[in-house]
């Protein structure tokens, strides 16, 4: 499997996906900005905050689960804290560990833009397949995904 090329139908494969990939993630931006003003980027990072289990995140771990370089995350939350919709705070008996918490504002604007998110991503991606096709997505990317996230 040492080839240098990929073959015709591994292109056929790869090429659609790539393209999905790059343009999904702009999409979801373009419409979050244009209805509640917020960055897909950002948003990601405020439903991390937000899940049921979450209690304040170490910058590593969020950088982790938003995708982000801890440079980009440190902005991103300078931007998200200046707004009011995150606090950060140092982590126990070490000053130079953050984590961040989404406030009641963030928390509130979550509430305003997750019908635009949902919305949207039913109609790109989960309104267009079957409950099987879903489940093979889903079960697909969670094999790729442990890879990937290694590679970072």
């Amino acid at each position: 499997m040492s080839e240098r090329r990929l073959t015709d139908e591994e292109m056929a494969t790869w090429l659609p996906t790539i393209r999905f990939v790059q343009l999904l993630p702009q999409v979801l931006d373009r419409a979050l900005k244009a209805e509640t003003g917020l960055k897909h980027a950002y948003y990601a990072i405020l439903v991390s905050l937000a899940r049921e289990d979450a209690e304040a995140q170490t910058m590593s771990e969020l950088a982790h689960i938003a995708g982000l370089s801890r440079s980009r995350l440190s902005h991103a939350l300078d931007v998200l804290e200046e707004r009011g919709w995150v606090t950060r705070t140092s982590c126990g008996g070490d000053k130079r560990t953050q984590s961040a918490v989404l406030t009641a504002k963030g928390r509130e604007l979550l509430r305003s833009a997750a019908p635009v998110h949902v919305a949207q991503i039913r109609e790109l991606v989960l309104d267009k397949l079957s409950p099987e096709e879903r489940a093979q997505l889903g079960g697909l990317l969670s094999r790729l995904l442990p890879d990937i996230t290694a590679a970072l």
